[in-house]
């Protein structure tokens, strides 16, 4: 089921007139965006099959960056556009020119990371007159890496994240999405045609517990295992989820960076570990954050719900540009890490690494089969 009372948008957007393509583009502040994407490339996220994609690629959809749009850009099969665009519906003779009302086209969307979602973004940027009438968005779980052949068997089963809904053109579509269940898969539709130019899939990752298990000592904090973001001190120049995503940081603004501080405080970002876990090992990066990284850095860890905080890592020096590696002389046991940084500046990444206690496999693997994995 969704969940309305959110801002949405319907109908066309006006011509493009010249200057700045978003002068005139709708969007609203979406409550679930403080999630990650599960859709992001990053994380191994794929449109792995579509109907149609004759204008524009539907890999597209994907891309991090918003939209671009260049009006001069034109190809032998028309006008390029910057997102997943299909060919205009027909229907099936002179005397019924329109499609029906079943037709529709369909890309499957293999998210990078399973999980739970919380809201979906159908983003029509620059789509002002060719975006489609009304989307609807499915999803399933299906272990493995199936094909597209296995996903669209007659025995998969797909439940509606997205009743069909009327969307608006150069706009950002949102959906609180109230699911309360662990997704592999997407199958986003556009009725009857047109062009999606981007899908955000904001959500909680579900790590699969055996998968874990098998691993042993593995990264807590990484948002692929099931860390996430509680809360930072400033998102001023870039989300402080990127200090979890996979890989080292290719550039500066792949990282988390905050404003300059004029005051005697410092910055900070709360974590969520997978489950409960024994920390063994910290590696703090600063890849490509040079003249803006962070001055020092401290580490503390605390149990689930618990405000007190113990010091694993003391306030050390750090460098810029270095990944800088740390062996505890006590593994340290907590579901919540906190890193504060001095007094302002950023890192790129931060990694612990160790295992889940008895106790945190076991809250993890209930969780699991309560999602129904």
């Amino acid at each position: 089921m969704t969940v309305t009372g959110i801002p949405s948008f319907t109908g066309d957007a006006s011509p493009y007139g010249g200057g700045d393509p978003y002068a005139d583009y709708r969007t609203a502040d979406f409550p679930f965006t403080e999630y990650a994407d599960l859709a992001d490339r990053r994380l191994g996220a794929g449109v792995i099959a579509a109907n149609d994609e004759f204008f524009a690629e539907r890999e597209n959809m994907l891309k991090p960056e918003p939209a671009e749009f260049d009006p001069e850009h034109f190809g032998h099969k028309g006008k390029i556009m910057d997102g997943w665009e299909t060919r205009r519906r027909r229907g099936v003779s002179a005397a019924q020119p329109h499609p029906t009302e079943d037709d529709h086209d369909w890309a499957l969307v293999r998210l990078g990371a399973p999980g739970v979602v919380r809201g979906i973004v159908v983003d029509t940027a620059h789509f002002r007159g060719n975006y489609p009438q009304a989307v609807s968005v499915e999803a399933t779980s299906v272990p493995g890496s199936p094909s597209p052949e296995d996903l669209l068997a007659d025995d998969v089963k797909w439940t509606t994240l997205v009743p069909r809904t009327a969307i608006g053109g150069h706009a950002a579509n949102g959906f609180a999405v109230d699911v309360e269940q662990r997704f592999t898969h997407l199958r986003v539709n556009q009725h009857p045609d047109g062009g999606i130019a981007r899908l955000r899939v904001y959500g909680e990752v579900a790590p699969d517990p055996r998968w874990l298990s098998v691993l042993g000592t593995f990264d807590l904090a990484a948002l692929e295992n099931g860390g996430r973001v509680e809360d930072a001190s400033d998102r001023f120049y870039s989300p402080a989820t990127n200090t979890i995503q996979p890989g080292r940081s290719r550039k500066m603004d792949d990282g988390w960076e905050t404003r300059r501080r004029r005051d005697k405080g410092n910055d900070w970002i709360r974590y969520s570990l997978a489950a409960e876990s024994e920390i063994r090992a910290v590696e703090i990066d600063t890849a490509y954050l040079k003249g803006n990284s962070a001055g020092w850095a401290a580490l503390s860890v605390a149990a689930e719900g618990s405000e007190d905080w113990t010091e694993i890592l003391p306030r050390t020096r750090l460098q810029p540009d270095t990944n800088h590696r740390f062996v505890l002389d006590t593994p340290a046991v907590g579901s919540r890490v906190r890193i504060d940084i001095y007094p302002d500046g950023g890192i790129s990444r931060l990694r612990l690494f160790g295992s889940l206690t008895e106790h945190g496999a076991a809250r993890l693997a209930a969780r699991h089969q309560e999602l129904g994995g």
